[in-house]
């Protein structure tokens, strides 16, 4: 019996066919040759969240139609790579039992196999938002129809509906039109975005926010999120700030570099949504350094705890720490950084 050095092997050791979904900082389909690479040590986890790969493990076992879902929190170290000892931990569990699970193919296999998450202490509870995005994933990836609540919820947001009872919308139909919309109904919502109730805005810019959007909804979003800045409604602004952290570089970092400029707007809120959802439109060498200049100059910004998220992404590590050392002496930043060598936060 060949050893189980992965999750990859263990699915591929029971016969169960696997997809991956991300479900931190992005909630996002997973390439099985990515999660393997990173349990191999060779890669940094490129949607860390608190220290966190949390990953879904869509499976199915034996002849049952509906797949299994596992949430996994794996803990990562500085770097952003798999600490392996808790992963290893749990794939010894799985080892003690493997033998009985594989030569089971019987109907309840698959709650003998789902039964091996009990008390596991790598899993997680995703929050409302996830679990709709990833439903709405899984359902499209494996050519499922979407929810009960998807004709609506489309039907609703591209205009075809005059009059509507938006509070009949649920969660799970805005996620799956986020997932399955194309570039035509994109047009369509920018041109409905200005009229939503914030009750409907707000949760789908939560979904949103986790997707590209075409030229046309980005710049809806960032009409929707200037007005909301002029009516002092920071929460909604945030959210259109955070919605539109995965679109056109050129578009979305033009407008951060605005707000950045802009003191009125640099603001904790702001620092913290652009840095949650927005980290892409960071890969910039002079946007990088000044988003860090002004979240060092805002004394109730949580400075070193934000670094510390954005250092973990693959792709702004190196570019971060550059920043950080080449901030020249007379700068906030440099004065943080020392503060923070001094034990003075």
């Amino acid at each position: 019996m060949q050893p189980i050095h992965s999750l990859g092997d263990f699915f591929g050791r029971i016969g169960a066919p696997s997809r991956f979904y991300a479900l931190g900082r992005q909630v996002t389909p997973c390439p099985a040759s990515t999660l393997e690479a990173f349990e191999a040590g060779e890669l940094a986890w490129p949607w860390p969240w608190l220290d966190r790969a949390q990953l879904a493990c869509v499976f199915q076992v034996g002849n049952n139609d509906d797949p299994l879902i596992w949430f996994l929190s794996l803990p990562l170290d500085e770097q952003g790579l798999l600490d392996p000892a808790p992963r290893d931990a749990f794939l010894q569990r799985l080892l003690e039992t493997i033998g009985r699970t594989a030569s089971r193919q019987s109907d309840d296999s698959a709650e003998h196999v789902n039964n091996l998450m009990q008390d596991n202490p790598l899993t997680f509870t995703p929050h409302m938002t996830q679990r709709a995005l990833l439903h709405a994933y899984v359902s499209d990836d494996l050519n499922r129809e979407a929810s009960e609540y998807f004709e609506f919820a489309e039907a609703y947001l591209t205009g075809q509906l005059a009059e509507v009872q938006w509070q009949a919308l649920g969660l799970q139909g805005l996620a799956d039109f986020v997932v399955r919309h194309d570039a035509q109904q994109g047009d369509e919502l920018a041109a409905q975005l200005d009229a939503l109730p914030l009750e409907v805005l707000r949760p789908l810019c939560h979904c949103l926010e986790h997707r590209s959007l075409s030229t046309v909804l980005t710049q809806a979003l960032i009409a929707r999120g200037e007005r909301a800045a002029q009516e002092g409604d920071i929460e909604t602004f945030c959210d259109c700030v955070r919605a539109v952290g995965q679109g056109d570089r050129d578009i979305v970092g033009a407008w951060y570099d605005e707000l950045l400029e802009d003191q009125a707007a640099c603001g904790p809120d702001l620092f913290a949504a652009i840095a949650a959802r927005g980290w892409p439109q960071l890969e910039d060498a002079q946007r990088l350094p000044r988003f860090i200049e002004r979240l060092a100059e805002n004394e109730h910004a949580d400075f070193a705890a934000l670094i510390r998220s954005l250092a973990v992404i693959p792709r702004l590590r190196l570019p971060l720490l550059i920043s950080l050392r080449q901030a020249a002496p007379e700068t906030r930043t440099r004065q943080r950084l020392s503060e923070l060598s001094s034990g003075r936060n």
